[in-house]
């Protein structure tokens, strides 16, 4: 934690010297002090004044001119809040809240409406919507988190929407706006990014867009994105025993006893910062107007994510402390290919939207946990192994720890697989038992704070400029 936000550290020093300054008395000086707005403005974050302009009714309109209740941030605000994820952006929304255990696992609400499910797979379908561009991309248990990076704006959009939005639209619509190709422009940008987490590790980000003329009438922008969120929970080493065979009185057969059980560590597992999560991808699009009147636009947009560890903490080891005796990962990739024709019959102005979007997750989940609770559970047994004959050919117990395994797979239009299952180790399983929620140690889930320090280049040939900015 020695590298702190550059731009706090500046004012810090430029306060220092104010406080340390004399006061003296001044005639026909206005001391009263400036208004909010103007000081936001002298702090770097000038309001968005740009228009902006949104589709949420199918066709172009001033935001202060749509008949509907419908929030949007600007490309500009973006920027200025360094928006990167769904997290970050739904937290400008008043009227959206969500749930989520880690990246990639949320589930988002909008007006207090929900339809009962949990975030599991095999629950009910989302009450909100997720549009990228003019296709959804809504799935179930997990909204897509598409990286936020040289987009236009976002649309919140209160429901019920289903009159234009269909499915899962019920409580409201989240739309994402991706910038065009521009024809007739050359022009990039790069943004990189190192932070830092309060008692975490160091992270950042590299960024990078493109926007090239290929001809009179086609024009193509590209998106590259690299981001690497750093950890902020240790995993500390801890031991684990269960409970042994049983020993029965050779007379009456009733229990007298155990014998030595299985004891077990995380000693390969130990690390400070276990969860971190890399996240990358790109975009690429071409603008194609094949006259005056009509437009083709191709887009294929693919991001891979795989965030480590865990991130909750168990009290009763400390501050962001928690004890993990399987390698914990999560794998969360999707592509999608889009296509969209814009034209003109007449005075009839005429868009088909579609797309193709194939998503595929992983998951591995420790649930040694939940194998402590049900060792308890069946101590009158000899425990989870004795209970379940948890036991090799020879008759030796085996290690009775479990680790779930989870895996999706949705492909447009809606189609699903998914699976998940308990595993002990050294033996499959085919089901689980459910406990006293009580009886197992529950981890607190945790949030962050953030240190940046950002770079930003940006070129644009056609206009003569260049600008670097820190």
């Amino acid at each position: 934690m020695t590298v702190r936000n550059l731009r706090g550290a500046t004012l810090g020093l430029l306060a220092s010297t104010v406080l340390a300054a004399p006061a003296v008395a001044q005639t026909g000086v206005n001391d009263t002090p400036p208004p909010p707005k103007t000081q936001t403005a002298r702090d770097g974050v000038a309001p968005d004044t740009q228009e902006i302009v949104v589709t949420a009714q199918k066709r172009e309109e001033n935001l202060s001119k749509v008949p509907i209740s419908i929030q949007a941030i600007g490309s500009r605000r973006l920027d200025q809040l360094n928006i990167s994820n769904f997290e970050q952006y739904t937290k400008q929304l008043p009227s959206v809240s969500f749930q989520t255990a880690q990246p990639g696992l949320t589930v988002v609400y909008m007006r207090g409406v929900a339809t009962g499910g949990d975030g599991n797979h095999s629950g009910s379908l989302p009450s909100v919507g997720t549009y990228l561009d003019e296709q959804p991309v809504t799935t179930i248990g997990g909204t897509l988190d598409v990286h936020i990076y040289d987009i236009a704006r976002i649309e919140s959009l209160a429901g019920p929407q289903g009159t234009l939005y269909g499915a899962s639209s019920e409580a409201g619509t989240i739309r994402i706006i991706t910038n065009k190709p521009e024809l007739g422009i050359t022009s990039g940008r790069i943004d990189s990014e190192i932070n830092t987490v309060d008692h975490g590790g160091i992270g950042g980000k590299l960024e990078g867009v493109i926007n090239l003329p290929i001809a009179d009438r086609i024009a193509f922008r590209g998106v590259g994105f690299y981001q690497r969120d750093a950890g902020y929970i240790d995993n500390v080493a801890g031991t684990r025993s269960y409970l042994g065979p049983a020993i029965r009185d050779p007379e009456s057969g009733d229990i007298t006893g155990f014998g030595p059980g299985i004891t077990v560590n995380n000693a390969n597992l130990v690390k400070k910062n276990f969860n971190d999560t890399d996240t990358y991808g790109g975009r690429a699009a071409l603008k194609i107007d094949l006259d005056d009147n009509w437009t083709v636009t191709p887009t294929v947009l693919y991001q891979h994510l795989r965030s480590n560890g865990n991130f909750s903490y168990d009290p009763k080891l400390g501050d962001l402390k928690i004890d993990r005796f399987f390698p914990e990962v999560r794998k969360d990739k999707f592509i999608q290919a889009a296509l969209t024709v814009q034209g003109k019959i007449g005075n009839f102005d005429l868009t088909y939207a579609g797309a193709y979007l194939d998503r595929r997750t992983y998951t591995t989940s420790d649930y040694t946990d939940y194998s402590d609770a049900y060792d308890q559970l069946y101590s009158s047994y000899g425990g989870l192994a004795n209970y379940f004959y948890y036991q090799d050919s020879a008759g030796n117990t085996i290690d009775p720890r479990q680790r779930i395994v989870g895996t999706d797979h949705f492909r447009s239009p809606g189609l699903s697989d998914h699976g998940a299952r308990p595993r002990p180790v050294g033996q499959r399983s085919s089901g689980y038992t459910v406990v006293d929620a009580a009886k197992a140690r529950r981890p607190r889930l945790c949030a962050v704070r953030r240190s940046h320090l950002r770079l930003h280049a940006e070129t644009d040939a056609d206009r003569g400029r260049t600008a670097v900015q820190i």
